[in-house]
């Protein structure tokens, strides 16, 4: 895995599909142009985050004609977008699509969906239920969207299967707004932003993996999203990030000699005990404290 990718923090306008395929459109060739061999967008790209009554007229087959243009670019650089997905049985899921080579290559449905505080997303998609890494022509790769970051088992699932990166597309609310916190070098970054960096720098130390997170912005229902996507390399080192709030795009590097080096000084995935792990949680199901 040595590549180059481009995070495009973008502002997709809600319900409007075909506007948002021209921004998608634009962002791959800008990002290909400027050497970029992977394209990474938000979660829900394609669509717009609060869809509520609009999902079910918006959600798209992974073998619709619409993806086209999308599938046409992806012979020259590879392609992870997020849409509201109609399976085959009919049920919805907030997915993310890569796309290579001409075909869909692989699609993670969304599995903890957000059930809190400004968010039901259970009323309108069905929960994934399962992390499975795939093999692209740059490297091997987890898809984990939003929510599903912050829960343990799907980094740790991708840990285990010894992925090169985990690719995080989110539609994560500003917070914070009027208390800016300050970086190293006095930019300004959304308090959400901050608790966001040390989630993501916390992960790859702990499972020696590059995460690259992204983000929107824009408003949509009052809410206005933080945007500040960024990249963290195996050490938890971050690579760079966008500013809050403006749509941007960031060019990250991914070098297999950093994976390896991180290994090789701290061989966690070696000296896991993944059989203690299923042998206690066998005996927690026993005693009732986990079902």
């Amino acid at each position: 895995m040595d590549c180059n990718l481009a995070v495009c923090q973008t502002n997709p306008t809600l319900g409007n599909l075909s506007a948002n395929l021209e921004m998608h459109v634009a962002a791959v060739d800008a990002a290909r142009d400027s050497g970029a061999q992977i394209a990474l967008f938000c979660e829900l790209s394609l669509t717009g985050y609060f869809l509520k009554d609009q999902t079910a007229e918006l959600a798209l087959t992974v073998d619709t004609p619409f993806f086209a243009p999308l599938l046409e670019r992806s012979h020259g650089i590879s392609i992870a977008f997020g849409f509201a997905e109609r399976a085959r049985d009919g049920r919805l899921y907030n997915s993310v699509a890569f796309v290579e080579d001409g075909r869909v290559l692989h699609v993670h449905r969304k599995v903890h969906l957000v059930s809190y505080g400004m968010f039901d997303e259970g009323r309108d998609f069905g929960a994934g239920a399962g992390f499975t890494a795939f093999k692209s022509r740059f490297g091997h790769f987890g898809i984990l969207i939003c929510e599903d970051f912050w829960h343990l088992p799907g980094p740790y699932l991708y840990f285990l299967q010894g992925v090169d990166a985990m690719l995080v597309p989110s539609a994560s609310p500003a917070r914070g707004v009027s208390e800016l916190d300050r970086d190293e070098s006095g930019a300004a970054r959304l308090r959400s932003g901050t608790v966001w960096q040390r989630l993501l720098e916390a992960r790859a130390l702990l499972t020696q993996t590059y995460i690259v997170h992204a983000n929107r912005v824009g408003w949509e229902d009052g809410i206005g999203f933080g945007g500040q996507s960024s990249a963290v390399d195996p050490f938890g080192r971050e690579l760079g990030r966008l500013p809050p709030i403006e749509s941007g795009r960031l060019a990250v590097r991914l070098d297999t000699g950093a994976t390896r080096r991180a290994r090789v000084q701290t061989p966690l995935r070696r000296d896991e005990k993944v059989w203690l792990l299923r042998e206690e949680l066998a005996r927690l199901e026993r005693e009732g404290l986990v079902s």
